[in-house]
């Protein structure tokens, strides 16, 4: 009876996702182009960009990952508020200019940008592969997550497979009709889920089983005070010369939040924007949604004295297994959802984005396709979304393991992407021979066990190499033959600013 009651209210919530996809496109005639299916016709207004990009770093990994890395480490977790609240701040700055120079020259990602700066479309189609190598991982680890989520909630009635099947299709279902306006709606609805859900567990918890945060927290710092600082329980090392010590924080929260602004997923974010100045207040108010982070990372904590000893992947179940000890089936079904629709708005962005890249940056050079670009990019999602659904069938441990370098390796776009758009000195050569070298250094240290370096982030290491790499071809080698003039090839939204006020100033929503 419990699997049918929290079965039934995930199916319902499921139904309803799938709808709101659909009802995001009323007003929009058939959908129109891939300008606006990719970045929702570049209309979204500031409470839509808000909960568009807070569902992006809200994923599966903070109820799962979070938590078990909470239970498993302790400190080391808080990175992940650390670095989204720094590329938030960098976020400010960086996303006016993004959005300004694609809106100037009618762009749709960070393929494009490329394409765009150096002159060479075929550079946007090399970029487009890459990022899909670290984006695939992600659309991977959250079909793994809402299966895992499905599997629990039904208290092991529906199994892993059908449930990552599940995943898969309701997430590639509304990504393909609606595109980028019907994540930023199933936010919405996510959003109140995960605040609701959370706010509970977060006061429930620890009444329930320690009869309030003072015994719960003093009982944290008697038995368990190496979970409370760096490395964290088992970090090894010193803290600050290897394991999870001071020096990867720093240098993980560095990396991540240079690499956040530029991640493709975000920059669909950006471009989504009516305007700027929305993207501005969206960097102001996007840290307050980090307070939720705390939560699971807590729940993580409190879970090693309720259910102890889980090891390996099971840690990850943390949070559930205290979920589903505790509260009645219909109250675990509203939680499982909530945590499935954290897995299902970054999915689709991610599998929307990977569509978009191929449609416009690779197989537009096909002159067949060239002016159906949005039809091959729906075809790509699907494409990209049942390939990662195989590979969790048949080959998890390889994707597994491309996940540990998908942020170091995206960090390697960033002197083609950032540094280009601000220094036209930087040449092709110069920015190419970069990042061929820091995503060779940085697959060598990963797979060859040597991240973290002496403490430090493996792709820190590979960034330094790959700036050091493309500032010396630049100056060594001669200036590209570029004749365009500043403002067509540099990001200055210097001319956006009036007409972002005007916009505003006319149309405030």
């Amino acid at each position: 009876m419990n699997a049918v009651v929290a079965t039934s209210v995930f199916a319902v919530f499921m139904v309803a996702t799938v709808a709101l996809g659909l009802l995001a496109l009323r007003g929009r005639g058939k959908g129109g182009g891939l300008t606006e299916w990719s970045v929702g016709g570049r209309s979204l207004g500031p409470v839509f960009i808000w909960v568009l990009m807070a569902g992006e770093g809200y994923t599966s990994f903070s109820y799962l990952g979070a938590a078990g890395w909470g239970y498993n480490y302790g400190a080391p977790v808080l990175y992940v508020v650390a670095y989204m609240s720094c590329g938030y701040a960098i976020g400010y700055v960086v996303g006016p200019m993004l959005w300004g120079y694609a809106r100037r020259h009618g762009l749709v990602g960070i393929t494009d940008m490329v394409a765009h700066r150096f002159g060479r479309p075929w550079l946007g189609a090399v970029v487009a592969v890459l990022a899909t190598v670290f984006l695939l991982p992600y659309i991977q680890l959250q079909i793994t997550g809402m299966g895992v989520v499905l599997s629990v909630i039904s208290y092991g009635a529906v199994s892993l497979n059908w449930a990552y099947f599940v995943a898969f299709a309701v997430t590639t279902g509304f990504v393909v009709v609606s595109g980028l306006r019907g994540s930023a709606w199933v936010s919405v609805l996510k959003d109140v889920l995960v605040i609701a859900t959370l706010g509970f567990l977060a006061l429930y918890v620890p009444l329930h089983y320690f009869d309030g945060y003072g015994p719960f927290l003093d009982r944290l710092v008697t038995e368990k005070g190496d979970w409370l600082t760096l490395p964290g329980h088992g970090g090894g090392g010193d803290g600050g010369g290897s394991g999870f010590g001071e020096l990867w924080f720093i240098s993980t929260t560095f990396l991540n939040s240079l690499t956040v602004v530029i991640f493709p997923t975000t920059v669909a974010g950006y471009l989504g924007a009516r305007n700027a100045d929305a993207l501005r207040r969206n960097a102001m108010y996007l840290p307050a949604y980090n307070v939720l982070l705390f939560v699971p990372m807590l729940l993580g904590l409190a879970a090693l004295f309720v259910v102890p000893g889980l090891t390996g992947a099971e840690s990850n179940l943390a949070l559930f297994k205290l979920v589903v000890d505790a509260l009645p089936a219909w109250a675990v079904g509203v939680v499982g959802v909530a945590a499935a629709l954290s897995s299902i708005v970054p999915m689709a962005v991610f599998m929307l984005v990977i569509g978009t890249m191929w449609g416009r940056s690779v197989l537009s050079l096909v002159p067949r396709l060239a002016e159906r670009q949005k039809s091959a990019a729906q075809v790509v999602v699907v494409v990209a979304g049942s390939l990662a659904l195989l590979l969790t069938y048949t080959a998890p441990n390889t994707l597994v393991r491309l996940s540990l370098i998908s942020y170091e390796g995206m960090a390697q776009l960033l002197p083609m992407v950032l540094l280009a758009l601000v220094w036209r000195r930087l040449t092709f050569r110069g920015a190419f021979s970069g990042l061929i070298v820091g995503v060779a250094v940085v697959c060598a240290l990963v797979f060859s066990g040597n991240d973290p370096v002496g403490g430090v982030n493996a792709g820190l290491v590979a960034l330094a190499a790959n700036l050091a790499v493309a500032l010396a071809v630049t100056f060594a080698g001669p200036r590209d033959a570029d004749p365009r003039p500043d403002a067509e090839v540099l990001a200055d939204d210097r001319d956006e600013y009036a007409g972002d006020r005007k916009a505003y100033a006319t149309d405030p929503g």
